[in-house]
């Protein structure tokens, strides 16, 4: 079976020792080696997660197949303390006018879907664009990388999970959501990859409409609330306003200022 029609299903099937032998296959495609292969537990069950070391950056193995993205606000409640707090910030003007924060959520996070992924190889760190947005592809490319596209992106971020966040659907509104380097948000997800822990990133995809894993800081710097703080870093999250700066006349000004995460494309 190719690699990259490996499913997240079957990988979860699988020992560590055939694990082994498709880390190292997908090693050997990508010209690095293997630096890490342990077991987990998410969502229940036992998952392999493998780093590859390629040109001296590390790569996370991210198993495809069908899977479920998106997020469904109707069928999730908020704690007591996450609805008083978007009270509040609705209160004062923010979440685009909603004062129910579920029909704001509709509006930011992207909606329930299945679709069919490869298997791939993702950077367990996000990089900083060295080329504007129209030319990162180019710019990756030249390295046997490319950008991920916006469901990659979001699978390879919530490993399966179907909750707000990819940790669950709380977040600590008593704390910041950038910056530092403790707490649940710095934590590696379920695959090994460092993602959406700092509300001031913003990742770019292939998709120019979206951006992924942070805001670039605007709720922070707007005082938009301790929720809608967090809420960049939900794994469907989505800021079309953000992408448009990002891919504007401005943005082209500053591009440093945006990261993408590349991806290794398996056979």
């Amino acid at each position: 079976m190719p690699l990259a029609e490996l499913t997240l299903a079957h990988w979860r099937s699988l020992d560590a020792t055939a694990a082994g032998r498709i880390a190292h296959e997908a090693a050997a495609q990508a010209g690095g080696r293997v630096v890490l292969l342990d077991t987990v537990e998410h969502l229940g069950e036992p998952l392999h997660r493998v780093r590859i070391e390629r040109g001296g950056q590390e790569f996370a193995l991210v198993p495809g197949g069908p899977v479920r993205l998106g997020f469904d606000p109707q069928a999730w409640a908020p704690t007591p303390a996450q609805a008083a707090d978007y009270a509040e910030s609705a209160a004062e003007g923010y979440g685009y006018g909603h004062a129910d924060l579920k029909a704001h959520l509709a509006d930011v996070l992207s909606p329930l879907r299945t679709v069919t992924l490869a298997t791939v190889l993702v950077a367990v760190e996000s990089e900083p664009l060295t080329a504007s947005p129209a030319g990162t592809a180019a710019a990756l490319a030249a390295r046997g990388l490319r950008m991920p596209g916006p469901d990659e992106w979001e699978h390879a971020c919530g490993a399966g999970a179907a909750t707000l966040f990819r940790w669950g659907n709380e977040c600590p509104l008593d704390e910041p959501s950038y910056g530092g380097s403790g707490g649940v948000r710095h934590e590696p997800n379920a695959f090994g990859l460092h993602i959406a822990y700092d509300s001031y990133g913003t990742e770019l995809s292939t998709d120019a409409a979206v951006v992924h894993g942070g805001d670039g800081g605007e709720a922070v710097c707007g005082g938009y609330g301790d929720l809608l703080a967090w809420l960049p870093l939900a794994t469907a999250h989505r800021n079309p306003s953000m992408a448009e700066f990002a891919y504007g006349p401005d943005g082209e000004a500053v591009f440093e200022a945006f990261s993408t995460r590349p991806v290794f494309t398996l056979r």
